[in-house]
This record gives structure tokens, C-alpha cells and sequence, in this order.
């Protein structure tokens, strides 16, 4: 009777143990903080996206047997902001998980993948209605790291003015980087609306020359319009590609116009100083440095008129 009394006080024993075996081991009374990082793995950065923003979840972990009210801070890098809760109450046994938005981070002024650590603080400040005197706090970091920023900017210069049919006209075009991280043009196309206008090949060279952050690079664009084109306004457009975008599997594109006014070539003006030509004759005039005949004559009436004289005296 005494060993079935034993055999079954061991049995219920070993039942009562079971659920503590080392596969089952229940958790520590306490509480923590932690962060769920991109992949499960704390190595992994949260990337911020081109407008500066990313969104971090962390969660705290009540294993106490009383509720408690924890207080939270945050530390962001790159002068950033962030949006999360203040205080919250985590219930006995139980795990709260809470977003936090960093936000207000310029990413085109900083290097294409910098990173910077971020910081969550959490700080009990009561356990059930009891404050506590004495902080006791969690930490949980992590790294933000900026994007990569594609961004080309196209500007084509005014025209001076209009162009003559049969004649040429250059514009600039320059392209700035408004990205942060060096670039350059991957492609360029020009296009316009009248059939008659055709343009170089003159941009193409900014295909061959990389791009500084903020750095800006020129070519110039050759229009010819044909002898016979009409009166008309036409539309100019360029478009580049950004060939750091293109190669990550983007396509930032950029485009700027303007528009050209073609003009009839003027009509035909004499010049004031050529002669005339009316179809009918000029009349020559002959200079000579003889006297006038009127003197001439004048000489000769004197002359003869004292020869008369002299004869008469005889």
C-alpha cells in the first residue's frame, strides 16, 4: 500500500514538473525592450526613403506580475525628427508593440548610403499604481542609412530671339545634379514640332562626363532651320536620362523646352550708297580742266578789238 502511495506521489510529481523541462522553461519575471530589425537581423540599417523617411517597430516585453507605465525617448541622427509615443502601459504577461516615425531628414544634402545609429530609451516609471523612485531603463539602437538619390535637372536657355529661315541658332543646355551621389547623362533626346527644323548631335558629349554632387555640366545645341521653312513657332524639347538611375534598374528622367520663332529671311534692301539701276540711261558728265568757252570768246573779242585800235593809229 505504502509503494502505491509513493509510485503515485512520484507520478504526480513528474506531471507537475513537465511543462519546467529545459524546452519549456518559462521567463524571468522582468521586463525589456526591443527593436525588430529589417530581416530579424540588428546588422540590417532601416533604409529612409528619398523623402527622409522610414518607420521603426519596437516592442516591450512585460514578464512582471504587475502592469507597469514605461517612458519613452528617441535619439536620431542626420538632424532628423521623430514621431512616436510618449508613455504607455504594458499590462502583466503581456508584449506592446509601438511605431516610431523618423522623419525631416534631407537626404539629397548627405552621402548616398551613410549611416548613423538611432536610439530608443524606455523608462519605467511605475508598477501598477506605484511609481518608482529609483529609473530603471532599456535601450534599443539601430543604424539609418540614406538612399541612393538619382535626380538630374534640365534647364535650355531662352532664345536671344527670332531665326530667319536658311539661318542657325545655338542653345545652351545645362544639366545640374541635384542628386547625392556622382552622375552623369545616360541619354539624350531632342525633339520639336516642325518638320523642317533639324538639330546636331552637340549634347551627346554630356554623355561622356560625370557629374559631382550639386556640379553642373553645359553643351550646346545647333538648330537649322531650312530656306523654305514657313512662319511658325516651334517647340524645342530635350530629354535626358540619368545613367546612374538606369544602371540601378530606375529611370529618372529630366526634360525642359522652349520655344523658337521662325521668321521669313528679309527681303532684299539696295544700298544707298550703290547706283540706281531704273532700266533707263545715266547721263555721264565729262569734267575738263579748259576754261569755259565763255572766256574763251571774251579773250578773243579783246584781242581783236586791239588790233583794231592799232591799226587806226597808223
Amino acid at each position: 500500500m505504502r509503494t502505491g502511495v509513493v509510485f503515485f506521489s512520484s507520478l504526480l510529481l513528474l506531471c507537475f514538473l513537465a511543462p519546467f523541462g529545459a524546452s519549456q522553461q518559462p521567463n524571468l519575471p522582468g521586463w525589456d525592450l526591443g527593436i525588430e530589425y529589417p530581416q530579424e537581423d540588428e546588422d540590417n540599417p532601416f533604409q529612409l526613403n528619398a523623402a527622409g523617411t522610414t518607420t521603426i517597430s519596437f516592442f516591450v516585453a512585460n514578464n512582471e506580475l504587475l502592469p507597469i507605465t514605461v517612458e519613452f525617448s528617441y535619439e536620431i541622427p542626420f538632424e532628423g525628427e521623430s514621431d512616436g509615443p510618449e508613455s504607455e502601459t504594458i499590462g502583466a504577461g503581456n508584449n506592446k508593440t509601438f511605431s516610431l516615425v523618423v522623419m525631416g531628414i534631407t537626404v539629397r544634402d548627405i552621402p548616398a548610403e551613410t549611416t548613423e545609429e538611432f536610439s530608443i530609451v524606455a523608462t519605467l516609471v511605475a508598477r501598477g499604481s506605484v511609481p518608482q523612485p529609483i529609473p530603471d531603463s532599456r535601450e534599443g539602437t539601430g543604424e539609418l542609412q540614406i538612399p541612393t538619390i538619382h535626380s538630374l535637372e534640365a534647364i535650355m536657355s531662352e532664345p536671344v530671339g527670332p531665326m530667319n529661315s536658311g539661318s542657325e541658332m545655338t542653345l545652351t543646355l545645362e544639366i545640374q545634379n541635384m542628386g547625392n551621389v556622382v552622375d552623369r547623362v545616360g541619354s539624350v533626346g531632342v525633339s520639336d514640332n516642325c518638320p523642317l527644323l533639324t538639330t546636331d548631335n552637340g549634347l551627346d558629349s554630356l554623355t561622356t562626363r560625370d557629374i559631382g554632387i550639386g556640379a553642373k555640366v553645359q553643351a550646346s545645341l545647333i538648330i537649322s532651320a531650312s530656306q523654305s521653312h514657313p512662319q511658325r513657332n516651334c517647340d524645342i524639347e530635350v530629354t535626358v536620362t540619368s545613367n546612374g538611375a538606369t544602371n540601378s534598374g530606375g529611370s529618372e528622367i529630366a526634360n525642359d523646352k522652349v520655344r523658337v520663332s521662325i521668321e521669313p529671311p528679309p527681303a532684299n534692301q539696295e544700298d544707298p550708297d550703290d547706283p540706281i539701276d531704273n532700266g533707263g540711261t545715266i547721263d555721264e558728265v565729262v569734267s575738263s580742266n579748259l576754261p569755259s568757252p565763255g572766256i574763251l570768246l571774251s579773250i578773243c573779242v579783246i584781242f581783236l578789238a586791239s588790233l583794231t585800235v592799232r591799226k587806226s593809229d597808223h
